[in-house]
């Protein structure tokens, strides 16, 4: 890819809207526009100051186009570090692909996918998890994760690793160093107060790493699993929380043989809740495999709604808990009575004491008739148990982050052994470059053009 060529998208969502926004950049950008552009005053757009917004129309041969507003940003002072048009235009998409045609007749070539911000990664404009996090920020769905993403692109993150780096090559330093006075059996670096830093560096990365669960779950959603037997409810949950029919209810059993997932943002935290097949004994083929995944997902999950019949016997009930309780070891179950409609205020007491300890939470309502399901979403949010956090916390979100932070914690941890077995310099060195390389993956100081490629691949045309 030639990165010296001038780029043009339409950077606003594919369709029909008030306006669209045509985004050129590259070295020459501002006057292969002015080919195309007449001001309303006859200027020319190479001739105004950067930061200004020009109107004017746009001409295709002899013919007005549009009519349009320009923004004009000059390097390097950009999003991208180079010249940059910005071309505002009716949401036609007539109107929206002549202009881009015409700024390719006249030079320019079509951006590949996430070509602008790859050229603001390579002219220095934000480091690799910054660019990364501009992705993260065009899909955030929620408000934790708009904040994440604003976070990481704001520096936070990679301000941390330049961090640990700046120690390692303190670290590095010192060891390098005795190594070229080796002869002389010279000591510059204190192998307890080296300890000491790599432990620090370590619990650093670790307490990183470990923020990986929470940042995951953040952006793609809190796995609740919910599960029962047949008939139970759950389809009609999964409706109720999602607020439409998306799954099919029916008195006959087995209806649910499959998986079925849908997410679900409450109080700015989604949820991917997962409506699964009803828990039974059956000769059904399909609907055995249905079971299975049932439990493949109940592994998954976070969060386990279990749903129950209010009107099965107490011995039935912990028969079943039996199946499914160990199952659920380590997770949030919340045991969910559900057709209280159907019973009498007495027998919905005898039910208040039942396995009050094994689960997290009990509730007992009406799916059906949405009796006392008002509070059913706090209950989820008050679940998720999703920590309180600043703009300034780093928590990591993106699994390539979270997999070079795996590798640079091994490489710190053979970093201590070797302190501990009093180990020669020069391996000890090599361990340490090894987490350097790794933590320098993520910001992008250490990088190809195989691991460029498949992240900005990722990211939408005009971005």
């Amino acid at each position: 890819m030639n990165y010296s060529d001038i780029i043009v998208a339409i950077s606003t969502a594919a369709g029909v809207g008030g306006i669209a926004v045509v985004r050129v950049s590259g070295k020459g950008a501002i006057e292969l526009v002015d080919t195309v552009f007449n001001h309303t005053t006859g200027k020319l757009l190479k001739d105004q100051k950067a930061n200004t917004i020009h109107f004017g129309y746009i001409k295709k041969e002899d013919a007005v186009l549009d009519e349009v507003l320009v923004s004009i940003f000059r390097a390097p002072y950009s999003f991208t570090g180079e010249d940059v048009v910005e071309i505002s235009c009716h949401g036609s998409i007539y109107i929206q692909q002549n202009i881009l045609q015409l700024l390719i007749t006249k030079g320019a070539r079509l951006a590949s996918a996430g070509e602008f911000t790859q050229r603001a990664f390579l002219n220095g404009k934000m480091d690799l998890s910054q660019a990364e996090s501009v992705a993260d920020l065009i899909a955030s769905t929620s408000a934790a994760t708009h904040r994440l993403a604003m976070n990481q692109m704001r520096g936070g993150f990679s301000g941390k690793l330049v961090e640990l780096r700046t120690d390692l090559l303190n670290f590095t330093s010192l060891i390098e160093l005795e190594l070229d006075f080796s002869e002389e059996d010279v000591e510059f670096a204190n192998r307890d107060s080296l300890k000491q830093a790599a432990k620090l560096i370590e619990s650093h990365i670790k307490k990183l790493s470990d923020s990986f669960s929470l940042g995951n779950a953040i952006k793609t959603g809190i796995p609740v699993a919910i599960i029962g037997e047949t008939n139970a409810g759950k389809s009609t949950l999964l409706n109720l929380l999602l607020h439409e029919d998306k799954a099919i209810v029916s008195d006959i059993h087995g209806t649910t043989r499959d998986v079925v997932e849908d997410t679900i943002n409450i109080k700015g935290v989604s949820f991917r809740l997962i409506d699964t097949a009803g828990i039974r004994d059956t000769y059904d083929e399909i609907e055995n495999l249905g079971i299975g995944r049932t439990f493949k997902k109940l592994d998954q999950a976070s969060i386990v709604l279990w749903v129950v019949d209010i009107q099965s016997s107490d011995d039935h009930i912990l028969d079943l808990s039996k199946k499914i309780l160990p199952k659920a070891e380590g997770k949030t179950v919340i045991l969910v009575f559900n057709k209280v409609d159907s019973v009498s205020p007495e027998r919905l007491l005898s039910k208040e004491k039942l396995l009050q300890t094994e689960v997290s939470k009990r509730v007992f309502i009406s799916a059906k008739y949405e009796e006392n399901t008002s509070g059913f979403e706090d209950v989820l949010v008050e679940a998720a148990n999703i920590p309180e956090f600043s703009e300034n916390d780093v928590v990591v979100t993106n699994v390539r982050h979270y997999e070079a932070l795996q590798n640079a914690l091994s490489a710190i941890r053979r970093v201590i052994e070797g302190l501990d077995n009093g180990i020669s310099g020069d391996f000890l060195s090599q361990d340490i470059r090894d987490c350097m390389h790794y933590l320098g993956e993520i910001t992008g100081q250490i990088s190809t053009d195989e691991i460029l490629g498949n992240i900005f691949s990722k990211f939408c045309i005009g971005k």
